[in-house]
């Protein structure tokens, strides 16, 4: 039986596509973005959420593991991931809850199930059902599935991809998807590999060849100053979008309000180099693809 591994669906989104809709955001992604609003997304198996400022050490997480992966190691509760099984006894019986499993299978039914529960939003706003991550398409069987159970009980499908996967995946799903939400991030290659870990070669030859299908495209463009915000990156990032078939662009400020995830993660967050565009920054960018004659919107 497939089954898709998610991290969270959540319910009332206005930012994931037109109307009211239930973003099912799935586990596992190919990029390493320095500004990952979602850094528990990268990893396609379960993560564990350690909040150290939370812990008081009580030792409790530590007798209630089986495989004995919990230690106290210079007053924080290290996890040997080696021994771990992902149970979540620790988490269960931690009375502070500084412990957090993010993870969790589904059927495709069992999901099914769930989205259709808001099926009367749907319906009065135009709304439906936004696959997110994580890249999506990386569990791409169990995509498939669940498009294709969407679009057979008549709810609207939406795939938030970074378009940095084989493009045989798109293929496999795009009778299924009623609008791609495409993520360009950074046009010069350089700068990609630096700030995404990645060539972005694959990712502008995708939407390059998703648009020749005539797909339902909405670009999807973070601008992060200090990273992509520099008037000569928008004005290569028109240059190239010119190529394409696109007239939706929302470009989505940086925000670093998920930082503390980084830190219950072990991970190192760089606030030090990417910023929050200023108002004025926004709307001088949004000038620019609107000059073009693109619809543009600030956010969502």
């Amino acid at each position: 039986m497939i089954k898709v591994q998610i991290f969270n669906i959540q319910k009332f989104s206005i930012h994931d596509g037109p109307g009211i809709r239930t973003t099912v955001f799935l586990k596992g992604c190919p990029l390493n973005c320095m500004w990952c609003h979602n850094p528990e997304s990268i990893n396609k198996n379960i993560d564990i959420l350690y909040d150290k400022e939370k812990c008081t050490l009580c030792g409790e997480c530590i007798k209630k593991c089986k495989r004995g992966a919990l230690k106290i190691i210079d007053e924080a509760v290290i996890t040997d991931l080696s021994k771990c099984m992902f149970c979540g006894e620790c988490a269960f019986y931690c009375i502070n809850n500084a412990r957090e499993l993010v993870g969790k299978e589904y059927t495709i039914d069992e999901l099914i199930q769930e989205v259709k529960k808001d099926m009367s939003f749907y319906e009065e706003s135009g709304g439906g059902v936004t696959l997110s991550g994580g890249e999506p398409l990386l569990q791409i069987e169990a995509v498939l599935k669940i498009l294709k159970k969407l679009k057979n009980i008549g709810i609207h499908t939406a795939i938030d991809t970074s378009g940095y996967i084989p493009f045989e995946n798109m293929l496999k799903i795009i009778d299924y998807t009623d609008v791609f939400l495409y993520d360009l991030k950074i046009i010069g290659d350089d700068k990609h590999k630096k700030y995404i870990g990645v060539s972005n070669a694959l990712i502008l030859d995708n939407l390059k060849k998703l648009s020749n299908l005539d797909a339902n495209i909405n670009l999807r463009m973070p601008i992060i100053e200090g990273i992509n915000a520099d008037l000569e990156d928008i004005t290569k990032a028109i240059e190239f979008i010119k190529q394409v078939k696109i007239k939706d662009i929302n470009i989505l400020p940086y925000h670093d309000i998920a930082k503390h995830k980084y830190k219950k993660l072990g991970r190192n967050y760089r606030e030090d180099i990417m910023k929050v565009p200023t108002d004025k920054k926004m709307q001088i960018i949004k000038n620019m693809f609107e000059k073009e004659g693109y619809n543009v919107k600030i956010g969502g």
